[in-house]
This record gives structure tokens, sequence and C-alpha cells, in this order.
């Protein structure tokens, strides 16, 4: 297995660690980076961890998600199975309305 990166994840990662960069520090948004691509390894090792979410919304559905690992807990990351490969899809924060930003751009984050 190998994680892909959709341009949505990205860019959700990019806005992410630029607000700890701005309203924390660059120590804590390198941390958050290094948490974030922790994730994405222990799903390539193990693709079937994460639960499927459980969405109504057709583009969603199948979808999975785990959450960083402390203290970023409040971030979900969230992926498809694609054959060999772990799609990401997302990385938001748990305390938005999911299912709407889910599909919307994430520059609107």
């Amino acid at each position: 297995m190998s994680a892909r990166k959709s341009d949505d994840f990205i860019a959700d990662v990019e806005v992410q660690i630029e607000w700890y960069a701005v309203n924390a520090n660059w120590e804590i948004a390198d941390r958050y980076l290094a948490a974030v691509e922790a994730a994405c390894q222990l799903l390539v090792q193990h693709p079937l961890l994460g639960p499927v979410a459980g969405f109504s919304h057709p583009r969603l559905r199948g979808w999975r998600f785990i959450v960083v690992f402390r203290p970023f807990q409040k971030h979900i990351l969230f992926y498809e199975i694609d054959g060999d490969d772990i799609l990401l899809r997302r990385a938001l924060h748990g305390h938005r309305d999911l299912p709407r930003r889910l599909v919307e751009p994430p520059e609107t984050n």
C-alpha cells in the first residue's frame, strides 16, 4: 500500500500549518505536520484502521477517517481505500460542520 494525497488534502494541511505558524509558532506547525505524516504512515501499514465515516452525501460514502495523534487529536484525516492505495481526501478540525465542509473546497474552510 501507498498513500496518495489529494489536492484538497494538501490544501487543508497547508492552511492548518499556516494557521499554527501565525497563531502559535513554527515549532507547533512542524509538530502538526509530523503528526499528520505519522497518521498517514500508520494508514499505509493498517488501511482498515479507520472506521467508515457513515456520511449520507453520495460523494462521501465509503470514506474512512483517523484522528491525528496527540496533541492534535481534534484533527481528522479522511481517506478512501483505492485498490492498493490509500487516497487521503481531506484533513479538517473535528469541531466543524464536517458533512458540509467535506464537500466544499479547502479555501472556504
